[in-house]
């Protein structure tokens, strides 16, 4: 298969997964969504198992290359947190609720192999965020910038919690726009609250 068709057929399942989650598509229901045989995505994949984890990486490459331009445009840590922030809240807008669940319930070696990698990029970037709004300022300097990246890592998961945050009541994008507002305030600096608060002001969220 091209490099070009299989873009194209992991970019298809990609949406598919998330609109309607994991458990629930079938391989038949994924050939029929995507438009070709079961026998033409059997060429491609051996199982669903390895669908699913070359889809899941497929959407770790786009997380990691829109992250990455984001951290590449030379903004201000305050101003970088945000633009990833609705890059984040977009993308949640669009997520089957059970994603999660269904990953770590039906495919964990999947869900494992993804969480690390995750973390290890997510910690970095974050990591490079926080030094840098220590270093310009806008964040507090008193904080240890290793154990609130990793606390604030290890947490933002929570918004997938059915039972912590029922999606009857909350979204994905409202619980974690939340938790972000939390996060952001807690470590910016005198300096950087004024900021702050007039970005918060003219943004809608």
């Amino acid at each position: 298969m091209s490099e070009n068709k299989e873009h194209k057929l992991l970019e298809g399942a990609r949406k598919i997964f998330m609109q309607y989650g994991i458990k629930s598509v079938s391989m038949d229901d994924m050939a029929k969504h995507l438009g070709m045989s079961k026998k033409t995505l059997y060429v491609y994949v051996k199982d669903k198992e390895d669908l699913v984890s070359k889809t899941l990486f497929h959407h770790c490459s786009i997380e990691d290359s829109q992250i990455s331009s984001i951290c590449g445009r030379g903004l201000n840590a305050i101003d970088e947190q945000f633009e990833i922030m609705y890059w984040v809240v977009g993308m949640l807008s669009n997520v089957h609720p059970s994603i999660l669940f269904d990953l770590q319930k039906y495919h964990p070696e999947v869900f494992q192999s993804m969480a690390d990698h995750r973390d290890k990029t997510i910690y970095q970037c974050m990591l490079l965020n926080m030094r840098k709004g220590q270093k310009e300022g806008l964040y507090r300097k008193d904080l240890n910038a290793e154990i609130i990246v990793k606390y604030y890592t290890a947490r933002v998961d929570l918004v997938f919690d059915e039972k912590l945050f029922p999606q009857s009541v909350w979204n994905m994008a409202q619980i974690y726009t939340e938790i972000f507002k939390y996060h952001i305030r807690g470590i910016a600096s005198e300096k950087g609250l004024p900021y702050l608060q007039e970005k918060l002001k003219t943004t809608k969220l």
